[in-house]
């Protein structure tokens, strides 16, 4: 009997390989694969085909004698969650070993790679261009836009970077598909830097990811003869969120330290090192393997709606029944991804806000449920994709703290180089404090004679304190240097917008207490 369980990070975190040990001492074969990823059913355990999961060491017995029905999902492939979905970069998820280069030729791995090659680079860029593939990494920036400036520019040298940095909240997709698939993202860097005429590639990745770092290093040496002579590394950070901006990251790249670069240059044209660089996301760069496989442009174009062409791997997390990861082309609506993918909140109450990417992502209030998932619907609604992380919060949710933790996460993760986003962040957390307690009252430097400008006579009321962080807002959002600064103001005013009360609760209540 051989018994299929998934090495992935999440299924090792919820008990995989004491699962495998056990059947492994049932003397069973087990057989290490990528997860499907329906997390809530990991550790996940496939025989001939058929699941059973969640599965503690306990059951394995009952599962062996062909019992455990309880935990029986029947045919793996023909699940629900899987069944509904259009899976071309996770086409191989659940059903490969990761570093078998065998398994990967066995199901079209290299085709894309051999196909290329077969052609003119500029003709490869040109079919990338037809695809509409844009930056999956938050952008959403046309990938062939990038890699044509990268080739036509004149220079001794060029690099490929992969940006696998994946930092935000409640996004797994890059490393799922680095431990799960890794020599479909190699295939991808090689085919990006055949086209734009580059000699090195890197991927650059937090150190937080030892598996997939273990898994890329392994599948790049069994790769090296097939895309050589290009020359691939993976190199660490130590994970620093905004290391995830590709500025930031060439900077880390090149040892310095992580901090955003004024753009222009654009890395397109004095990248790493000073020299022509295409940086594109994990998602990205995966995703070219299929496209490049004979028809793979016309059939990408025809998925997705409007600009938004192709399918997008949807990370399904926070208070939900099913938390996963859901590939299906864009125009899929949130009221789908929660309710019909997600089966609603894992603790049974009603959903009250949906963050979409990462944090900082706007709230979705339930009565925007139905935009469509493409980068336009959502830039008009003042709220962006990103990464395609989705996270669920019921009604127990303060929204108004949940603005704080932007203002504070922001100020964490700052680099520090433009000061709407250093300062910015720290007064947002300041006011919003100021909101939720009453306002601002006089302190003691403003009472001083010196300080002849300030106000004596009172502070500032809540809704005073609320066109301020508006105005901080504002600042933030088209001042900054990077996306960190720049779009912290979503999930801080999405929240005051949706959910106003939750901003002046605790100061109503306190004046309640006192009129009391």
């Amino acid at each position: 009997m051989i018994v299929r369980i998934s090495d992935d990070s999440l299924a090792l975190a919820c008990g995989a390989d004491a699962v495998a040990q056990a059947f492994v001492q049932k003397g069973c074969e087990v057989e290490r694969v990528s997860s499907w990823g329906m997390h809530w059913l990991e550790p996940l355990v496939e025989i001939d085909g058929v699941g059973w999961g969640p599965v503690t060491p306990d059951r394995v017995a009952e599962i062996v004698d062909g019992g455990a029905d309880d935990l029986r999902i029947g045919t793996v492939a023909d699940h629900p969650f899987i069944a509904s979905q259009q899976r071309l970069t996770f086409a191989r998820a659940g059903r490969t070993r990761p570093t078998s280069i065998d398994d990967y030729e066995a199901t079209g791995g290299w085709e894309g790679w051999k196909r290329a090659r077969g052609m003119a680079p500029l003709d490869v860029i040109a079919e990338v261009t037809e695809s509409g593939l844009r930056g999956r990494g938050g952008a959403g920036f046309p990938a062939g836009i990038k890699w044509r400036t990268v080739a036509e520019a004149q220079a001794p040298r060029k690099y490929v970077v992969c940006n696998a940095d994946e930092g935000d909240s409640g996004t797994f997709a890059d490393r799922m598909l680095m431990e799960g698939d890794p020599f479909q993202l190699i295939e991808g860097v090689a085919i990006a830097a055949y086209a734009v005429g580059a000699q090195t590639a890197y991927i650059y990745t937090r150190s937080e990811y030892p598996h997939a770092i273990a898994k890329l290093e392994e599948a790049i040496r069994r790769a090296a003869p097939i895309i050589a002579p290009l020359h691939m590394e993976v190199r660490m950070g130590a994970g620093a969120y905004v290391c995830g901006e590709e500025t930031s990251l060439l900077n880390s790249l090149e040892g310095r330290r992580g901090e955003v670069r004024a753009k222009p240059p654009l890395p397109a044209l004095q990248g790493f090192m000073g020299y022509p660089t295409v940086v594109n996301n994990v998602l990205t760069l995966a995703a070219i393997p299929h496209i490049m496989a004979a028809g793979g442009a016309e059939e990408y174009a025809r998925l997705g709606v409007d600009r938004s062409k192709g399918t997008m791997p949807i990370q399904i997390a926070g208070n939900v029944k099913q938390g996963g990861l859901y590939e299906v082309a864009f125009g899929i609506t949130l009221r789908e991804l929660v309710y019909d993918v997600g089966g609603g909140t894992q603790s049974g109450r009603p959903v009250k806000a949906v963050q979409v990417g990462g944090p900082l992502g706007a709230y979705i209030h339930p009565d925007q449920f139905d935009i469509p998932f493409d980068y336009e619907a959502y830039a008009a609604a003042d709220a962006l994709i990103g990464h395609a992380g989705i996270t669920v919060f019921d009604d127990t949710a303060d929204m108004g703290a949940m603005a704080r933790f932007a203002m504070e996460f922001c100020a964490a993760e700052s680099c520090g180089k433009c000061t709407p986003c250093r300062i910015g962040a720290v007064r947002g957390a300041e006011i919003i404090d100021r909101i939720r307690h009453g306002g601002r009252k006089r302190d003691t430097i403003e009472l001083s004679p010196v300080m002849h400008n300030a106000p004596k006579d009172a502070g500032r009321l809540p809704e005073q304190e609320i066109g301020l962080l508006t105005d901080l807002c504002e600042t933030m959002k088209f001042g900054s240097l990077c996306a960190l600064g720049g779009f912290t103001p979503y999930p801080v005013m999405s929240a005051l917008r949706n959910w106003p009360e939750d901003f002046i609760r605790d100061a109503k209540a306190a004046r309640d207490e006192s009129v009391a």
